[in-house]
């Protein structure tokens, strides 16, 4: 005869030894919810893979500027490029949106990978760099060299078209072509370092790229490990 527990149940005193492996199940199963079951990791390569995503637009925005740039200074259509500068700045902001909001992301506690928050504001610096060299060396082409630059005459007299009097004529001197061999030596240094920052700039981006697409692929093979992995069951001394 079973002894019955204070409440004179016999159940009570002896649960039946399934009851005692489900609850172990549950408990490991809480455990590894807690630990991490693969959707974080799927959130987390989402994250990635949309700011991949962001970076393709940027290259497609920086080729558009390009080849806008390079048919404003062999045809001009001033206002055709403005145009186009006004768009790719309103394209080249709402990515920069968009990968603030995935640092904000990545950085929350239940995601926490302040690692590849930190390596998203690495590219971030690296592409605001990037912009702002790119626009400086389209200020200095558009500009040109020095010595070659084109001479407004709009301030030079000019009595009828067979005189004109050119405030730009002077004597040529030693001192005057010594000035114009220095505005150019400035002029083409200025030009080389930003070419020279750009380069940089792009190597690091695309160093830290590489960084993310290996952490997606990671992530990947990580997901697929524990969608794979056989469940575990608990059994206690009971039971067994």
């Amino acid at each position: 005869m079973e002894p019955a527990s204070a409440s004179g149940d016999p159940m009570a005193a002896h649960p039946p030894k399934v009851a005692v492996a489900e609850d172990a199940m549950d408990v490991e199963a809480t455990a590894a919810g807690n630990s991490g079951d693969g959707r974080g990791d799927v959130r987390v390569a989402g994250v990635l893979r949309r700011f991949l995503a962001v970076q393709q637009r940027r290259a497609v925005a920086y080729s558009k500027l390009r080849r806008g740039f390079s048919e404003y200074m062999a045809n001009g259509g001033e206002l055709a490029f403005q145009q186009l500068c006004g768009n790719v700045t309103v394209e080249f902001n709402d990515c920069s949106k968009q990968v603030l909001e995935m640092v904000a992301l990545l950085s929350k506690p239940e995601i926490c990978r302040g690692d590849l928050a930190n390596l998203l504001k690495d590219v971030q610096a690296h592409e605001r760099e990037k912009l702002h060299l790119t626009a400086r060396i389209q200020v200095l082409k558009k500009a040109g060299r020095p010595s070659e630059r084109l001479v407004n005459h709009a301030d030079c007299r000019s009595i009828n078209m067979a005189q004109h009097v050119c405030v730009h004529v002077k004597e040529i001197t030693e001192a005057a072509g010594t000035e114009d061999a220095e505005a150019d030596a400035e002029y083409d240094g200025a030009l080389k370092e930003a070419i020279q920052g750009v380069q940089e700039a792009v190597t690091s981006i695309n160093e830290h790229m590489e960084e993310v697409r290996y952490e997606i692929d990671a992530l990947g093979a990580e997901i697929i490990f524990k969608a794979q992995a056989k469940p575990r069951f608990i059994f206690s001394d009971e039971v067994l």
